[in-house]
């Protein structure tokens, strides 16, 4: 008896261990990442740096940097206020929600854009800069033609799904590497992990401000299509490093992928990568890089049709069907070694004669 009950608790484990394991194997294959060195370009490490990518949020860093280039071109200053117009109210969130006429300083504008990932206010800063955003966007293209971004196209401002706005990672490795280089007194936009309007507090998105030794930026974005993005830099002994993660199924998959390449830069730095020349430009062009794709199935978010599974409850709901089906297999071989001991050997040899035999 003592025997059988040692095997009933090897199977409850057993049946656990399995559930707990078939609700959380739910990692995807990676999308294009990027890591390099901001200083001089220095790619570490590249995976399908060429495919195209909807940039979702991250559309944002080249907001910002057209609205820096115009601040130093004295276009605006940013103690201006800007207003909301109607066409800013209409953009779906996240967004500050001000009504028609409000206003913003360009200042707390540049925060709730880069920091709250507000999509109203990049079109109040685009007709501030330019009119109206369709010039707007004109001047970003234009800006990313400048920057080298090769296979990279803008169709609003914000990064709302469209089919004509794409770009890849190596572009925006480009394009982090020129606002953070060219622009370094706004860092602190970048860096801030919350900003006020009024009595509301707003919080980033970049979980690694919070979580990684170094963090110090840049922009996160997500939509069903593109998939949880981020570009993170982070500085450790005068060493600055940014890593382009795209595509990840979820907002915690997109902190670790980015927070181990960074890790990874930062370990493993040593005298093989004084001799190592390759950087943004000369990195090799992928010859076959992959067209414009959703990974909107692959996407753990209400949102986009797939439920998320939190660990609690996936792990109480298997605990709970490993213990049912262990406490079944129990009381059938309790069952079994209580009628074995009771049955007379005359029955025991009757029943063994006429069952077949189990295959070994």
């Amino acid at each position: 008896m003592r025997a059988a009950k040692a095997c009933i608790h090897a199977l409850l484990l057993c049946l656990m261990v399995v559930a707990a394991a078939g609700w959380t194997s739910q990692r995807v294959q990676a999308g294009p990442a990027l890591l390099f060195e901001v200083d001089n370009g220095k790619v570490l490490y590249a995976e399908d740096q060429d495919d195209l990518w909807f940039p979702a949020s991250l559309t944002k860093i080249m907001t910002a940097y057209v609205t820096f280039n115009a601040i130093k071109a004295g276009k605006l200053g940013l103690d201006d206020k800007i207003a909301c117009s109607l066409v800013a109210t209409l953009q779906p969130p996240s967004k500050v929600g001000l009504p028609v006429g409000g206003e913003l300083t360009v200042d707390v504008a540049l925060q709730a854009v880069i920091v709250k990932s507000a999509n109203d206010v990049t079109v109040m800063l685009a007709e501030a800069v330019a009119g109206s955003e369709a010039s707007f966007i004109e001047m970003m293209n234009a800006t990313a033609t400048k920057l080298g971004m090769t296979r990279t196209h803008f169709a609003n401002t914000n990064g709302l799904p469209d089919p004509n706005q794409y770009t890849t990672a190596r572009d925006l490795a480009r394009l982090s590497r020129a606002v953070v280089a060219e622009y370094p007194e706004y860092a602190h936009y970048w860096s801030a992990p919350a900003l006020r309007i009024g009595n509301r507090r707003l919080g980033s998105h970049n979980a690694l401000l919070k979580t990684f030794p170094g963090a110090d930026g840049l922009k996160t974005g997500f939509t069903c299509d593109s998939g949880y993005n981020v570009v993170a830099s982070a500085t450790r002994d005068g060493r600055k490093l940014m890593a382009v993660v795209l595509g990840e199924s979820s907002g915690d998959e997109r902190a670790v992928r980015a927070a181990s390449l960074l890790e990874h830069g930062f370990q493993t730095y040593g005298w093989k990568e004084l001799f190592n020349t390759t950087n943004l430009d000369t990195l090799p062009a992928d010859p076959a890089p992959k067209p414009l794709t959703s990974v909107r199935t692959t996407v753990v978010a209400w949102s986009c049709g797939n439920r998320p599974v939190h660990a609690k409850s996936a792990k109480r709901k298997s605990s709970k069907t490993a213990k049912a089906k262990a406490k079944k297999a129990e009381d059938e071989a309790v069952g079994e070694l209580k009628g074995t001991i009771d049955s007379k050997p005359a029955e025991k040899a009757a029943a063994a004669q006429s069952s077949p035999a189990k295959a070994q």
